[in-house]
């Protein structure tokens, strides 16, 4: 055991390590009695790619690089591909990220594309697709770009034949809605045929805020009725919706202000299936996520909890819910099932995102794909200690507190670690409670983080999630600061030596906290809002275009608060040290707001550092990239803490 300073703490866990370890399985589903699922290739230009996995077989890459299965729609995107079997053979159709075209894949085959290339603006995109072989078609989210605007856009669902006809003519798409909204996702249709559901909701809503379920009655020429809202409204959120095999209509809502799991009747009423104070939900950020999945006995598998979310088979005559024995603490929002079959994609504190399968008849869990192993002795993993602390007017803030750790180091009597805050994007989101080697790079050198899960944040209820309406810059400022300080007061962390880190909505909250408190003495922004006015006016894409009007208030009313909120604007009363990461080719958080707050910042003499990467949007995927942050982001830390870790490139800090 070495007695050396906080910071300096030898550690296996280097920036590499950490980037290849980087992102999560998503999207799993079955073809057939095959399990399929997308994953991350830092390493291949952080494409994803297709997985499979035959019963009795290990898990292989079904299509090799460069192909690249992602969907751009609303930029975040959403379920790439879908399968099913024909004839008795497999068949998937996959979105491929560089042309945005729908692809036909039959295993041992080459991809074919199903959809033309628009040279419309960003042209045609889809998104959650749903395969009828039956029908002979495959039903999508269609985004189709009318101009050369980010918000010169229309969506509806349509239908694409899976014979190719519609690979170099538009007119072959058959559209299923008009587009009356603004975005439109989840299309299902009914056991029987006869009827279709799907989610809406319009600008300045977001998905999270209120959406409405839709039904219509499907002709005999597969065309739709006209439509009808049959739940859902302004201030009821309904992430997902789906049939059950009896022929019932399954749907989560937030109605009670927890998002809970109902069963729909015809006759437009519904019941609760699980009413609890806990969410079978969340925020529809990216399209086709799912919390839920219904088998064929009757039973519902769901991904649930209070904070963490774990999996759960609902027995929906009685409500009550068993949950999958495992290391696993948190689930993500994806499921399928199959028979007795349930797969979900889970991790830990200790293991990073596997696919998970259980068996609903046994109740054996286990790890399918993806598996985890430990790349360093586990006793270098960060140990989180799940934390309450109480914010301005004693309302509560949800944190998780990970001390520096290393099994061969001890810092000296007295001395208190320097700790990092971690803002989580979205806003409307939150850190999940899972292994992160981004974390174990910081704490198993001596270097504490705390992940704060800020008012506005999911997994506490509606209630908590809309703190932050109009109090964004504000609230989630002063969640953080409460956290860091309250860590300093009880002896955790060196008051001197806090920092706050944060991407997208969390690299805001981190230049805002900059600017606003003097609680920090540097921070890490990461791919961030700066400008409220521009980001609210044309500099950022359609699907967030009017997030801002409930985060900080109507621009036509309120145009001052959102100057007065912005860090471009308050760029004068930065004085600690940051570093500003910036991809490239981001189309939400674009470069212009760094520079527009770096051109507002010049000449105030306050050392900070600006790296840009190109080929990077928003979230940085290419483990290069992540390396080259991640090394400077600790370099910014060992100047202004007064540290010394080993091996770290410096970061030049220029002012």
């Amino acid at each position: 055991m070495q007695t050396l300073p906080y910071g300096s703490w030898p550690s296996p866990i280097d920036a590499a390590l950490a980037a290849a370890h980087d992102g999560k399985p998503e999207f799993v589903g079955f073809v057939g009695d095959e399990v399929w699922w997308t994953e991350p290739r830092p390493a291949e230009g952080g494409r994803r790619t297709l997985v499979r996995r035959s019963a009795g077989s290990t898990e292989e890459s079904v299509l090799p690089a460069p192909w690249n299965v992602r969907s751009r729609v609303i930029e975040y995107g959403g379920r790439p591909w879908a399968g099913a079997v024909q004839g008795g053979a497999a068949l998937v159709v996959f979105v491929n990220f560089a042309d945005q075209r729908l692809y036909l894949l039959r295993p041992g085959g080459e991809p074919r594309p199903l959809t033309p290339v628009s040279p419309v603006g960003g042209g045609l995109r889809w998104a959650d697709p749903q395969v009828l072989a039956e029908r002979g078609e495959v039903w999508c989210v269609l985004e189709e770009f009318t101009g050369d605007g980010p918000t010169d856009v229309r969506r509806v669902l349509a239908a694409v034949p899976l014979d190719g006809s519609a690979a170099e003519d538009r007119g072959a798409v058959r559209e299923l809605t008009d587009d009356r909204h603004r975005f439109v996702t989840g299309a299902r249709l009914s056991p029987d045929g006869r009827r279709a559901v799907w989610l809406a909701w319009d600008h300045p809503r977001m998905p999270w805020d209120g959406t409405e379920l839709m039904m219509a009655e499907v002709t005999g020429d597969g065309t739709f009725g006209e439509p009808r809202t049959c739940a859902g409204g302004p201030e009821e959120s309904i992430p997902q919706a789906e049939w059950a095999a009896d022929g019932s209509l399954l749907y989560v809502s937030d109605r009670s202000g927890w998002w809970n799991l109902y069963r729909a009747d015809l006759q437009g009423g519904s019941r609760p299936l699980c009413p609890r104070q806990e969410e079978f939900g969340g925020p529809l950020w990216k399209l086709g996520q799912r919390w839920f999945a219904p088998l064929d006995s009757g039973l519902i598998a769901v991904v649930h909890g209070r904070g963490a979310a774990v999996l759960g088979i609902l027995d929906p005559e009685t409500g009550e819910v068993v949950d999958a024995a495992g290391p696993w603490s948190e689930f993500d929002a994806t499921l399928a099932a199959h028979g007795e079959r349930v797969v979900a994609v889970g991790a830990g504190p200790h293991s990073s995102y596997e696919v998970v399968e259980l068996n609903t008849r046994t109740g054996h869990a286990r790890v399918i794909g993806a598996a985890h192993k430990d790349a360093v002795d586990p006793a270098y993993h960060p140990e989180p200690r799940i934390r309450t602390f109480t914010g301005p007017g004693g309302r509560d803030v949800h944190a998780h507190v990970y001390a520096p750790r290393n099994p061969g180091c001890r810092a000296s009597d007295g001395e208190l670690p320097p700790y990092v805050v971690w803002a989580h994007g979205g806003p409307t989101s939150r850190a999940p409670l899972v292994l992160d080697l981004e974390i174990a790079y910081f704490t198993s050198r001596g270097i504490g983080v705390a992940e704060v899960n800020y008012g506005g944040s999911t997994g506490h209820g509606r209630e908590y999630r809309n703190r932050l309406r109009e109090q964004w810059g504000v609230v989630d400022v002063e969640d953080c600061a409460a956290v860091a300080l309250a860590l300093a007061e009880e002896g955790t962390a060196d008051r001197a030596r806090l920092a706050v880190r944060g991407g997208s909505a969390g690299g805001w909250t981190s230049a805002a906290s900059l600017a606003t408190t003097d609680v920090y003495a540097c921070g890490t922004i990461i791919y961030p809002i700066l400008d409220l006015t521009g980001w609210g006016t044309g500099e950022t894409h359609d699907f967030e275009s009017q997030y801002l009007e409930s985060l900080v208030g109507p621009l036509a009313e309120v145009p001052e608060r959102y100057a007065e909120r912005s860090p471009a604007e308050r760029a004068d009363r930065i004085t600690a040290p940051f570093l500003l990461l910036q991809g490239l080719d981001d189309v939400i958080c674009p470069p212009v707001q760094c520079e527009r707050f770096l051109a507002r910042l010049k000449g105030r003499q306050v050392p900070h550092a600006y790296l840009t990467f190109e080929g990077e949007g928003h979230g940085f995927r290419r483990a290069e990239t992540m390396v080259r942050a991640l090394e400077a982001e600790l370099s910014l830390y060992a100047q202004v803490f007064d540290l010394d870790p080993a091996g770290i490139p410096t970061l030049e800090l220029g002012t």
